[in-house]
C-alpha cells in the first residue's frame, strides 16, 4: 500500500511539472499573437495595392500575353509550396496542411501531373525525410516571424522553376499550401495557385473602388512584366504571415488544452492518492487493534 502511494504521489509530480511546461508555453504564445495578427493586417494594405496595380494594368491593356499568366495546354510538372511550421506543441496544426498537401499531389497524379515539393517549416521537411520524399527546395528557421527576405528567397526559386521548361526540371504551375488564421480558435487550410494567374473579366465594381487610370512609362507590358514578380512574392509574403499568425494560435489553444488535462488528471491523481492514504491509514489501525485485542486475549490466559 505504502509503494502504491509513493507511485502515485510521483506520478502527481511529473504531470505537475508537465502542467507548468505546457502552461508557459501557453502564455508565451498568447503573448506573440497580437504581434502576429498585427503583421498580417499591416501587410495586407500592401497586398490590395499591388493587386489593384496588376488588375489596373491587365484591364487597360487590350491583349495580355505575359509568361506568368500563359497557361500551358498540357502541364506535365506542377510545384506545390507547403508551409509547415518550426517547432511542434501546436496541435493538429502541421499534420493538417500536410494532409491538405498530398489530397492536392494525388488530385495532380490523376491528372498525369507530377508534383514537385517545395517544403517551409522544419516539420514538413522531417515529414518528407521519414518517408523518403524527394523535395526540390526547403527553407526553415523563420515559420513564426517571416521577413520579407525570406518570401524574396521562395519567390525567386519558384520563378526560376516556372521560368525552365518542365524538360529541364521546371515546373507548369506553383500551387500553395498553408493555414489560414480566421480565429484564435479557427485555422483552416487553403489551397491556391499561384502560377500560371488566372485573368477573369467581370463587370462588379471591386472592393475598393473604380481601378485608377495609369499612364504607363515605357509600356503596359513592362510594366506588367515588373509588377507580376512582386505580385507572386507579395502573396507568398501575406500566406507565411498568415500562416505564423495561425501556428501561434494553434500552440496556444493546444497547450491550454494541454494544461487543462494535466490539471484533471491532478485532480484525479490527488482524490486516488487520498484513497491509497485513507486505505493505508485503515490497516495501521486494523493492525493496532488486532494486536491489542491479541495481547489483552493473552493476559487473560
Amino acid at each position: 500500500m505504502a509503494a502504491q502511494l509513493r507511485a502515485i504521489r510521483r506520478r502527481i509530480r511529473s504531470v505537475q511539472s508537465t502542467a507548468k511546461i505546457t502552461r508557459a508555453q501557453e502564455l508565451i504564445a498568447s503573448s506573440r499573437i497580437i504581434r502576429a495578427q498585427q503583421r498580417v493586417r499591416d501587410a495586407r494594405a500592401y497586398d490590395q495595392e499591388i493587386t489593384r496595380a496588376v488588375s489596373a494594368v491587365v484591364s487597360r491593356s487590350a491583349q495580355v500575353d505575359h509568361p506568368l499568366t500563359r497557361p500551358v495546354e498540357n502541364p506535365e510538372r506542377a510545384a506545390v509550396l507547403i508551409l509547415t511550421s518550426d517547432r511542434g506543441f501546436a496541435g493538429g496544426y502541421n499534420a493538417t496542411v500536410l494532409r491538405e498537401a498530398q489530397g492536392l499531389k494525388e488530385m495532380l497524379r490523376e491528372r498525369h501531373v507530377t508534383p514537385v515539393s517545395y517544403v517551409s517549416g522544419r516539420k514538413g521537411i522531417t515529414w518528407h525525410s521519414f518517408r523518403n520524399l524527394e523535395v526540390a527546395a526547403e527553407w526553415s528557421g523563420f515559420s513564426e516571424t517571416p521577413a520579407h527576405t525570406n518570401a524574396s528567397e521562395i519567390t525567386q526559386v519558384l520563378l526560376d522553376a516556372f521560368n525552365a521548361p518542365a524538360s529541364d526540371g521546371g515546373v507548369d504551375e506553383i500551387y500553395m499550401v498553408h493555414n489560414e488564421f480566421v480565429s484564435m480558435l479557427t485555422q483552416r487550410p487553403v489551397i491556391s495557385r499561384l502560377l500560371p494567374l488566372e485573368i477573369e473579366e467581370t463587370t462588379e465594381e471591386s472592393a475598393g473602388g473604380p481601378v485608377p487610370i495609369y499612364e504607363f512609362e515605357p509600356s503596359a507590358q513592362e510594366v506588367l512584366d515588373a509588377l507580376l514578380p512582386w505580385y507572386i512574392e507579395s502573396r507568398i509574403f501575406h500566406a507565411l504571415l498568415d500562416a505564423a499568425a495561425a501556428e501561434i494560435a494553434a500552440r496556444r489553444r493546444a497547450m491550454k488544452s494541454a494544461t487543462d488535462n494535466a490539471n484533471e488528471l491532478v485532480d484525479s491523481l490527488t482524490l486516488e492518492a487520498n484513497k491509497a492514504r485513507q486505505a493505508e491509514i485503515t490497516q495501521e489501525i486494523s493492525e493496532i487493534v488486532g494486536g491489542a485485542n491479541a495481547l489483552t486475549t493473552s493476559g487473560s490466559r
